[in-house]
């Protein structure tokens, strides 16, 4: 089987100093993966080369077979959802909700005078009925909380059928109720055999959905442990790379930490 993402030897340097790796890291077809580390690990970096939003300064980065720097990044982005707070804040806040979704079709951000037919429009539907904001499609964008925003934000990212889901923190800033409801909806989603690999980044344990099968804990900018949730998210692997003491407990389905 090919890996759908492999990072051979990566490296990342900004101002002369490397905020990424070096890395190896290989995913593949069918896995679901939590990228988690503390602050300045070096996450979200590793997220944009998943999502060819950036180059690599030193090794390879293949992604569904094409290998970043051979390849043209605007027809590979489009086989790539990415969600992330900085995208948010791209969205046309005077757009209608069900416009965002449809422009994800195009790769474009803010609807013109490209022309959508009746399977986009029912599709641009079913996501946001997916993620529970059906009602909101004529809502304009800017008028929504926070956690509708992210839930049209992860329908947009697979408006054009992606091949890769890549969410950062879908569930930061959210209250107790939202972090719920989005986190099953993940879950209910990436369940689907046909669904696309899906690599979600987060700062808390909390915040994994049930489901994920494979782990990643970056520390310093390295890979600290990598490999199936079940042997990377341990109490012990935890308290080396964030630095305290943790009571790690799973639930069957779930994960949870604490201070220990």
């Amino acid at each position: 089987m090919e890996p759908v993402l492999t990072l051979t030897d990566v490296e990342v340097h900004r101002s002369n100093k490397c905020i990424l790796g070096p890395i190896a890291w290989q995913v593949y077809e069918g896995e679901r993966w939590v990228i988690l580390g503390p602050n300045g690990a070096g996450k979200t970096t590793l997220l944009q080369l998943a999502a060819a939003l950036i180059h690599p300064t030193k090794g390879t980065v293949q992604i569904l077979n094409e290998k970043m720097g051979a390849v043209d990044v605007f027809e590979l982005r489009p086989r790539i959802g990415f969600t992330s707070s900085a995208m948010l804040e791209l969205l046309p806040i005077d757009e209608k909700v069900i416009d965002v979704v449809l422009t994800s079709a195009y790769a474009i951000a803010g609807r013109w005078q490209e022309e959508y037919d009746l399977w986009d429009e029912s599709r641009a539907k079913a996501l946001l009925n997916t993620f529970g904001v059906r009602e909101l499609g004529e809502r304009y964008f800017g008028t929504l909380s926070e956690g509708e925003k992210k839930r049209v934000q992860i329908a947009r990212a697979l408006m054009a059928d992606p091949e890769v889901l890549l969410l950062d923190e879908p569930a930061a800033g959210l209250d107790l109720g939202g972090r719920e409801d989005i986190l099953s909806r993940i879950t209910e989603y990436t369940s689907d055999a046909s669904s696309p690999v899906t690599i979600i980044v987060t700062h808390h344990i909390e915040e994994i959905p049930a489901g994920t099968t494979h782990a990643l804990l970056l520390q310093e900018g390295k890979a600290a442990y990598s490999g199936p949730i079940s042997e990377v998210l341990t109490s012990e692997h935890l308290q080396k790379v964030f630095g305290v003491n943790v009571k790690l407990n799973f639930d069957g389905s779930r994960y949870f930490a604490s201070a220990g």
